[in-house]
């Protein structure tokens, strides 16, 4: 039975374990200090409990942590790793700049374990969907490869430690940041009283931009908090291009309003110009 350990159980990581154990994987975590509503979900995903050293019993560690988690969790499994006589391959699956991801495998080279780069694009994985596609880079991609029998979509990379990082930080900036900049300007047209006029004019002449943003804008909102640190990122993979910089930055700005209460009111706006999207799909 192949044995996955995976950190932590948010909403991709959970589910991507209820992925695995429904296909006959056993799925490890460790939800020492976790929420009664992280234990809830690893418990209907099928993931087991246990303690940082039996980890080490496992074939692979996904890290699927928050960007500004990732680092961390690296430097707190070191000593870990360093310490086991078996040693699994660890996948780093976060959304993070290429630098910072070079330095999470600067910290885990001295254990001896093997390092993979992963970019996951795509929305948590649904009972009858076929989930997201893990892209995957570096020097071990072969052993990603007893996933796909157990219902992942991997896509090994050429290009080594950092490509996969990269393209997610290309998809991620373009998707991510069109959301963003639909935002800001649908809240300046509702500011001038052109909201609605803005919506007739998408559904006229951008009819998929219009759709996407019916059902972008309100998806976006919940998720406000944690797409915060993913812009820094972004933001350090565009290096010394200031405009790149800025426009990430600013992006930055807007998630962390729109996730605060005082964002509440233009978070209303949002969802009411998404419902008038909803309600007044071109035919």
């Amino acid at each position: 039975m192949t044995t996955i350990a995976i950190l932590a159980a948010g909403a991709m990581g959970s589910a991507i374990a209820a992925r695995l154990s429904e296909n006959g994987a056993r799925v490890l975590t460790t939800l020492d200090g976790r929420s009664a509503a992280t234990r809830s979900r690893a418990t209907a995903a099928g993931m087991v409990d246990t303690d940082l050293a039996c980890l080490m019993r496992a074939d692979l560690f996904l890290s699927i942590v928050p960007p500004a988690d990732a680092l961390g969790l690296a430097d707190r499994l070191a000593p870990v790793f360093a310490g086991a006589e078996r040693k699994p391959v660890y996948v780093d699956c976060n959304a993070v700049d290429v630098e910072t991801l070079r330095s999470v495998a600067d910290c885990l080279a001295p254990t001896g374990t093997a390092i993979l780069d992963a970019a996951i694009i795509g929305l948590p994985p649904k009972p009858g969907e076929p989930g997201p596609r893990i892209y995957v880079a570096g020097d071990a991609c072969e052993a990603m490869s007893p996933l796909r029998p157990l219902g992942l979509d991997i896509r090994p990379m050429a290009g080594g430690i950092g490509a996969a990082s990269a393209l997610k930080m290309s998809y991620a900036g373009i998707n991510k940041g069109l959301t963003a900049l639909a935002a800001l300007m649908v809240l300046a047209a509702e500011r001038a009283g052109a909201g609605e006029a803005l919506g007739a004019e998408l559904a006229e002449n951008e009819p998929h931009l219009f759709a996407r943003f019916g059902r972008g804008l309100p998806d976006m909102l919940p998720k406000a908090r944690r797409w915060v640190a993913e812009m820094g990122e972004i933001g350090a993979f565009l290096g010394d291009d200031p405009a790149g910089r800025q426009a990430f930055a600013g992006f930055a700005a807007l998630y962390d309003r729109l996730s605060r209460e005082d964002g509440a009111e233009d978070a209303a706006t949002l969802r009411a110009f998404a419902k008038a999207c909803g309600s007044s799909q071109p035919g």
